[in-house]
């Protein structure tokens, strides 16, 4: 049985790539290998690529798949053992996962970080307790610390539209009102830490990541001097990691523009705000890749759902 939690549950990062590309190039290639198979989707988070690129991946392999917004019509979940429950959690964890996973064979999870409790963020609660009581495999949908799939989408566009042999790719901040996750810049430099390229963050200082996940990634606070021969310009905000959840800086001089972009692709998970992390001229110029990657959104999830089928066979 395999779950697909992070990207260390990846054994080969290039052969995932090309066996992606070869389902993008012919999807229904497996439509019978999950036949009599079904994949519940649970969603603590809104969503629009994960749930439509995943379902599509499974419906690709022919599966069946059920859908719940667990987090507007599902119980209010406890995850803490020994809990007394008089408060406002109605069901306990290790009752839910069992239950669902007598409807599937396959679990889904979507569950966004609270940003309030770096500790239990951190714990990938939901995630993990899934994992624990459910008894089947189980699938990173976007958790509190991590987007597997995004990544992986990423690094099959990476690899479609690069044509050097070690490309220069930028990270970049930008601003947002609004406190985002770390999940997708994690992930991100997970995957990138598996290349074979020149990679360099770039952020305001006091927006540094966990440096559990930065390694020795080289990070510069210049964001134009970050962004120098770069062919590959990814770019997303995230909140304070240190002042844990907090937005500390919104200088628009981190917005994305055709000038500071020059002459690299431009990558961004979606969705995004317009002029704010980034300007209409780049989202809709020829070096946008941003509809690449939400296609690609699909063949990260087949490949995925492949494997964990393959293993469910074993």
């Amino acid at each position: 049985m395999q779950h697909y939690l992070s990207l260390q549950d990846i054994d080969s990062l290039p052969q995932w790539v090309e066996e992606a590309k070869s389902l993008k190039a012919a999807p229904m290639q497996y439509k019978t290998l999950g036949a009599g198979k079904t994949i519940c989707l649970l969603f603590f988070n809104n969503s629009l690529r994960t749930r439509l690129s995943t379902q599509k991946a499974a419906m690709n392999l022919g599966m069946e798949v059920i859908v719940m917004n667990f987090g507007s019509e599902g119980w209010a979940l406890e995850y803490e053992d020994g809990t007394i429950m008089d408060q406002g959690t109605s069901e306990h964890i290790k009752e839910a996962a069992k239950v669902v996973a007598q409807y599937c064979d396959v679990v889904g999870i979507r569950a966004f970080a609270s940003l309030t409790d770096k500790e239990q963020d951190e714990a990938e609660v939901v995630l993990n307790n899934f994992k624990k009581y459910a008894g089947i495999p189980v699938i990173n949908m976007e958790s509190s610390i991590g987007h597997p799939l995004q990544a992986l989408a990423d690094a099959i566009t990476l690899s479609e539209n690069n044509t050097k042999k070690k490309p220069k790719v930028v990270l970049s901040w930008a601003p947002h009102p609004k406190a985002l996750p770390h999940a997708v810049a994690n992930s991100f430099i997970e995957m990138m830490q598996l290349q074979d390229a020149d990679f360099v963050i770039t952020h305001p200082k006091g927006y540094d990541l966990n440096p559990e996940i930065t390694k020795d990634t080289k990070i510069e606070y210049d964001q134009d001097k970050a962004l120098e021969d770069a062919d590959f310009v990814y770019v997303k905000n995230w909140s304070n990691y240190q002042d844990y959840g907090k937005v500390l800086n919104q200088d628009k001089n981190w917005t994305m523009t055709e000038k500071k972009l020059g002459k690299a692709k431009f990558m961004h998970c979606l969705p995004v705000r317009r002029n704010v992390v980034v300007a209409d001229e780049v989202l809709d110029g020829e070096q946008s890749l941003v509809i690449e990657q939400a296609n690609n959104r699909t063949y990260a999830a087949q490949i995925v759902l492949k494997k964990v089928l393959h293993s469910l066979d074993k």
